[in-house]
């Protein structure tokens, strides 16, 4: 895979993947503000399914954990124009303004399809890429205007943007129920579920009574199995969306968990 990135600073980048697609199960530490210029991003999450292509503009909420698949479209690369807004540069924005969030709003990803304003916004930033001195205070003028539009277009961002809670202690057992299919760090499942790796794995194992690594790979195979039978899904897709890094590995642990291999289910069942 040949990956290409030009940045304005750490918090505005140019990103470009040109080859066949690029897989990363994540969870971001600051919120994200995606627009595209070519190609194709599908992210699954625990309880939806994105499709963005060019000309789209989404902001992924921080925190949320997510499969992100981006694929070349059309003879043309991955290409995004990408923007984190920070946990300092919003508390920077919000200090002087009377704004109390809901922190029960749903943190999801928001669609802003191709927004005049935001797209002006963010199409600006292109000659940046190119140049060799940047002004200093360029990428802080730009993150402040594309949240201030953000905040003009959509009533509820502030719920998001100006939400700074840090994930509290919550039911484990339902959390990983719902969010197995992550291949995450067992760090970040603790962190996401408001606890130290080793209270982690000490609470995962009085609620399951196994290791996380051993259950999570049980309840990816039978996710996968399920989706070969129910949605006649192809190897490749349910590989990766189901939380395996690499196909070789997964058929062989779908075929150690089954007796049989993915193609051999999917040939006795057509």
């Amino acid at each position: 895979m040949e990956y290409k990135a030009k940045y304005i600073t750490d918090d505005i980048k140019l990103s470009c993947y040109e080859d066949k697609f690029f897989k990363s199960d994540i969870s971001f530490e600051c919120h994200m503000l995606i627009w595209f210029i070519s190609g194709e991003t599908k992210i699954v999450q625990a309880d939806a399914t994105y499709l963005f292509k060019k000309g789209d503009i989404f902001l992924i909420p921080r925190n949320q954990l997510a499969t992100i698949i981006n694929y070349p479209k059309d003879g043309q690369p991955h290409k995004t124009v990408v923007m984190h807004l920070t946990a300092d540069m919003l508390k920077n924005f919000y200090a002087d303004l009377d704004v109390k969030p809901d922190v029960r709003h749903s943190q999801r990803i928001q669609y802003y399809n191709n927004h005049p304003l935001l797209e002006s916004c963010l199409s600006s930033l292109i000659p940046y890429f190119e140049m060799q001195e940047i002004p200093q205070n360029i990428a802080s003028l730009k993150i402040t205007e594309a949240i201030s539009i953000l905040r003009a277009i959509d009533k509820g961002i502030d719920n998001v943007l100006a939400n700074f809670e840090e994930p509290g202690k919550i039911d484990l057992a339902a959390y990983m129920e719902k969010n197995f299919m992550f291949n995450l760090p067992l760090e970040k499942f603790g962190y996401l579920t408001g606890r130290s790796l080793t209270t982690f794995k000490r609470d995962f194992s009085k609620i399951f009574n196994i290791t996380p690594q051993r259950w999570l790979t049980k309840k990816r195979l039978e996710l996968a199995h399920y989706q070969f039978v129910e949605k006649k899904m192809k190897p490749i897709e349910v590989c990766y969306e189901v939380g395996f890094e690499n196909l070789s590995h997964f058929s062989y642990a779908f075929k150690k968990q089954f007796g049989y291999s993915p193609t051999e289910l999917l040939a006795a069942k057509n």
